[in-house]
């Protein structure tokens, strides 16, 4: 059964793979806007901005890497409902193939999405002065943590895509994903924000999130907080699947 998954779901990728290359606005425009911000906060407000570090872009970057992956996940709900509003799901359970490989598909497809926007993000962040003194370990660790985010937030826009009621519903669903880096330590320092702010941004997934990424970028130990933002991660994804799952038995039924 296994070797039917992992087959069925190579085919379906490489189907929703030839859908983003040939509309490769989506992943422009997916970066467009984080790179918007990090020209807005750096040129604009970062003077401004007292953060303790010499590069503000150094200190941004983390937070608009997560905003970058939230603003990609719209496509993959927009893809996922797009595909259930077009009858395809139907066919796919006429054929003998493995339910679960066409979910799948479009959470690979994701990654791969998101992976192309995160580099194009980096380059640019890398044209405005980003400086890291991490070495290869902690780019792969870096790496591992914006996959396991991703992964997280993709099953978790596979819910609308597949219950949302309209095209807008499916995508609108990501903006308070985007909206959550804002109300946290991205692009301030927590201790400068007001008491129910700060506690609510200090016991938030992205801050931890983004502070680890923040360590490894400057070779500084990252303490607790690694493993407190691992355990966000897997918990989003572990539930997100979940619902998920639930919500994709439903519509086959």
């Amino acid at each position: 059964m296994s070797t039917y998954f992992f087959a069925d779901t190579a085919v379906l990728t490489g189907r929703t793979l030839r859908h983003v290359t040939r509309s490769l606005d989506t992943i422009i425009t997916t970066a467009i806007m984080p790179i918007a911000m990090m020209l807005l906060f750096v040129y604009v407000f970062g003077g401004a901005i007292e953060t303790g570090t010499d590069s503000y872009v150094t200190y941004m970057l983390p937070g608009i890497l997560l905003i970058t992956v939230a603003s990609g996940i719209s496509y993959t709900a927009f893809r996922l409902f797009t595909d259930m509003k077009g009858g395809i799901f139907e066919r796919f359970q006429s054929m003998p193939i493995t339910r679960s490989g066409v979910l799948w598909a479009h959470v690979l497809t994701s990654l791969v999405a998101n992976v192309i926007s995160l580099v194009i993000v980096v380059g640019v962040a890398l044209l405005m002065g980003f400086r890291s003194s991490a070495g290869v370990t902690a780019w792969l660790g870096v790496a591992g943590i914006l996959l396991l985010f991703t992964l997280a937030l993709t099953w978790i826009a596979v819910i609308p895509g597949l219950s949302a009621s309209s095209i807008e519903g499916a995508s609108a669903f990501s903006y308070p994903l985007i909206f959550l880096p804002f109300l946290s330590s991205a692009f301030v320092p927590t201790d400068t924000m007001p008491a129910p702010v700060e506690w609510f941004a200090e016991n938030q997934p992205v801050t931890s999130i983004v502070n680890t990424i923040r360590d490894l970028f400057a070779q500084q130990p990252v303490g607790n907080d690694v493993w407190i933002a691992l355990g966000w991660c897997v918990g989003i994804l572990v539930v997100a699947y979940g619902f998920a799952m639930a919500a994709y038995r439903r519509k086959v039924a």
